[in-house]
């Protein structure tokens, strides 16, 4: 799982990746801060079990923080996109391809309207962040419709003297864009193109990548800088008029919560609406009015940051992830070494006992003779579909 995070220059994307992972990414305002796509590791979250079965946990590959698990996501910012970046303008063919493995797309936007389209600074209020939606998603659908065209004309031949269906030489084209195959024959059935005519691609075929787009790079808006003027009827106008989840956000609101919290000078949990100032000497009076500000301008009335409202939704909403617990020893629900409830994966919901083999050690899913869930010891077969928050130890005839 891989999600992108994308935008015109100087909107806030290496921002918004701090605040979801504290890489510390560049950040700066003026155009392409970011050339070198930034990777990081943030954390969503999901009531962890160890209260349930009231057990201290020692997780490895993840943490736990008051009975709610923190579990990796991987993210990627990449370089500001500008109009024409489907013809390589600024540093758009890199931008395109940075992506192609991305499962989502979350599309950071400055809502305060002070950036025009090339991200270069104008009155606030002054720029419609819903162009910015427009623009984007037209440069994608142009990305990937450019990579069909280049074959086409071959394309078709092909099909007509092999008998071959569109959805096949599509998704062929496609893999390296990591588009699975049945979206591409959704896609085909929905737009009305019939697989094995030819005659009725050519007409449909721009709308079948638009239908494509939307099903394997979904994208989910954030309306980055809300708590700046202007602002706040900007994200509005977005909720009324887009065709996708807009997400009201301070992107810097959260890195400086994060950093003082990190400082010991205020307690602070990741995605909750209220902080508590632990240390005035230390944090000063100017950080305490910008405080102040934070909670009435932003925490009281959002209810949030909005950073990990996006990535929960993302994982749990949009990707449909459920989270299961991987252990040797069903009754002390602990690993090999008695470490209790040591890891936690995110995996998509309809993962078998046997994928969830294959995700701990592939000898497990070659040697696998059944689950078992914890602590009931019920055996289940190859096929079980794991549930949200299962417990579960792979029996293999691995050593």
């Amino acid at each position: 799982m891989l999600i992108g995070i994308v935008g015109k220059p100087s909107c806030g994307k290496s921002t918004f990746l701090n605040a979801l992972t504290m890489v510390g990414a560049k950040v700066g305002d003026y155009p392409f801060t970011t050339i070198n796509p930034n990777r990081g590791t943030a954390y969503v979250r999901s009531p962890c079990v160890c209260k349930e079965h009231g057990v201290s946990d020692n997780p490895k590959n993840s943490r736990c923080e008051d009975g709610i698990r923190f579990l990796p996501v991987q993210f990627l910012d990449v370089a500001g996109l500008v109009p024409g970046a489907s013809e390589g303008r600024g540093l758009g063919n890199k931008f395109l391809d940075d992506l192609r493995q991305a499962d989502v797309l979350i599309h950071v936007v400055d809502a305060s309207g002070s950036l025009d389209a090339e991200g270069n600074q104008v009155d606030k209020g002054s720029w419609d962040p819903i162009a910015d939606v427009k623009f984007l998603e037209e440069e994608i659908d142009a990305w990937i419709y450019a990579i069909i065209q280049r074959d086409y004309v071959m394309m078709k031949k092909k099909a007509s003297a092999e008998k071959l269906k569109l959805s096949v030489l599509l998704h062929e084209k496609l893999t390296g864009l990591a588009i699975k195959r049945y979206i591409v024959e959704e896609s085909v059935r929905e737009v009305g193109i019939i697989d094995d005519d030819t005659s009725t691609w050519d007409d449909k075929l721009k709308e079948l990548v638009t239908t494509i787009r939307k099903k394997a790079k979904p994208i989910v808006i954030v309306a980055n800088k809300i708590d700046q003027p202007a602002a706040h009827n900007k994200y509005l106008q977005m909720k009324e008029k887009l065709d996708a989840e807009v997400f009201p956000v301070s992107a810097l609101a959260e890195v400086f919560l994060r950093s003082e919290h990190e400082n010991n000078t205020i307690s602070y949990l990741i995605g909750e609406s209220t902080f508590e100032i632990i240390d005035k000497e230390k944090l000063g009076s100017n950080k305490e009015a910008l405080l102040q500000k934070i909670k009435i301008d932003l925490l009281e009335k959002y209810e949030s940051t909005g950073v990990q409202d996006v990535l929960d939704y993302v994982v749990f909403k949009l990707l449909d992830m459920i989270v299961a617990y991987p252990v040797e020893d069903i009754s002390k629900l602990t690993d090999k070494s008695g470490n209790v409830l040591p890891d936690a994966f995110l995996v998509p919901k309809g993962t078998t006992a046997i994928d969830f083999a294959a995700k701990i050690h592939t000898d497990f899913a070659a040697n696998f003779i059944h689950g078992q869930l914890a602590p009931s010891g019920r055996r289940v077969g190859a096929d079980y579909e794991l549930e949200n928050n299962d417990i579960l130890k792979i029996v293999s005839a691995t050593k």
